[in-house]
């Protein structure tokens, strides 16, 4: 079966009491047991849902694996991976990541005495030297969030050691253009808040594994936190996870052309995007992704002042969080997405005020790079007045 086919069918059979050819919204918080003990296998809606159960299927096959975990958040399928480890554990750490989770793992995790070491994900030898006696963890990000670093995956896993894992948020890339586990992963995660939905109308996350002693571990931190999507929230996930295929075409088409235009300009300073031939991870993206994203992040030259007005004058491109809808989003990761990232940390690893991420939508491209040409042309600067970009 292949990927469309899967995400249409799989976990998503005719209902059995009534023949409704859409998992129903199962609105129930509790099931009537049959006697003490018996029961058609629902007790407890936070335990265990049908409409979730059918989410979590769904998604686990287009990773390719056995079990997936749904969550009401991102970040709380996030804690639950990091809820595997114990006090005394070291992670090592991509350094380039989502500003929540690194406030999850330094401002949380840390006063419970997991330790982490943040490298540049990309050099295997940082990877390898930052491993210590008590390292149980890796967590990468790729495409990374926001300077679009590629990590080789494959790469990461053959350094761990003695039932280390290594954890994967796959959310820029998602299962249609990446399959971490098939590169030897052994976790992958989603905000499925992001692509997976596909529609900026719920929140929500993921953890697919095809190892059952993990699966196991987090089924039980599912349960135990609680953090647990609601049936209408699994239900709309669902519903955008049917098209996770042509949305992301055409994602990537436009953002490769959006790519391709603003690396053309004289008054873009950079471009990050693994599908341009100057990414330096370029081959690499090849041959570990099937397509380049949605996904993109720029730098105009000038002032932040021209950044800021820039970002200002867009159209098409809303100034807000979060990415993977259909419409075309802009931010300011250093002020928005990871300003919960102390300054000097942000700017030692590229997170500079004049930074833009861009998430591109699905409208017609011609449209979005009009939106961009007449927004960079009203903000023109000569390049003798345009600032180099930080070292």
């Amino acid at each position: 079966m292949k990927f469309t086919t899967r995400a249409i069918h799989v976990g998503q059979d005719a209902d059995p009491a009534t023949g409704a050819t859409i998992v129903p919204i199962y609105q129930t918080s509790t099931y009537t047991q049959s006697e003490i003990g018996k029961h058609k296998g629902f007790d407890y809606s936070r335990t265990i849902n049908p409409t979730r159960v059918a989410l979590e299927q769904q998604l686990a096959s287009l990773e390719g694996a056995r079990y997936g975990s749904a969550f009401a958040s991102g970040m709380a399928a996030t804690s639950a991976v990091l809820g595997l480890l114990s006090a005394g554990d070291h992670v090592v750490v991509g350094d380039d990541l989502y500003g929540g989770t690194y406030r999850l793992f330094s401002r949380v995790l840390e006063r419970y005495g997991v330790t982490f070491t943040y490298v540049d994900a990309r050099d295997l030898a940082a990877m390898r030297a930052a491993v210590t006696p008590a390292t149980k963890l890796f967590w990468i990000e790729t495409p990374s969030n926001p300077l679009m670093k590629i990590v080789d995956i494959a790469g990461v896993a053959e350094l761990l050691r003695d039932g280390q894992l290594l954890a994967v948020d796959n959310t820029f890339a998602t299962p249609y253009f990446q399959q971490p586990l098939a590169l030897g992963a052994h976790i992958v995660v989603h905000s499925t808040t992001k692509y997976i939905g596909g529609h900026s109308d719920v929140v929500g996350g993921v953890v697919i594994t095809d190892d059952p002693a993990v699966h196991e571990q987090i089924r039980f931190l599912q349960n135990a936190a609680g953090a647990v999507p609601s049936p209408h929230d699994a239900w709309l996930t669902m519903r955008g996870a049917k098209t996770l295929a042509l949305r992301m075409r055409e994602h990537a088409h436009n953002a490769q052309l959006v790519a391709e235009f603003l690396a053309e300009r004289d008054d873009v300073d950079a471009v990050y995007y693994p599908g341009l031939p100057s990414h330096p991870q370029h081959a690499l993206a090849q041959r570990q992704m099937s397509g380049f994203g949605g996904m993109l992040s720029f730098v105009p030259a000038g002032s932040v002042e021209r950044t800021f007005e820039f970002a200002k004058r867009l159209k098409y491109f809303s100034l807000a969080e979060s990415l993977g809808g259909v419409e075309s989003l802009i931010c300011h990761p250093a002020r928005m997405t990871h300003g919960s990232i102390p300054m000097a940390d942000r700017e030692k690893r590229g997170i500079s005020e004049r930074l833009l991420r861009l998430s591109v939508g699905i409208e017609e491209a011609s449209d979005l790079l009009e939106d961009l040409q007449s927004a960079l042309d009203a903000t023109a600067v000569h390049r003798d007045n345009a600032r180099p970009l930080p070292v």
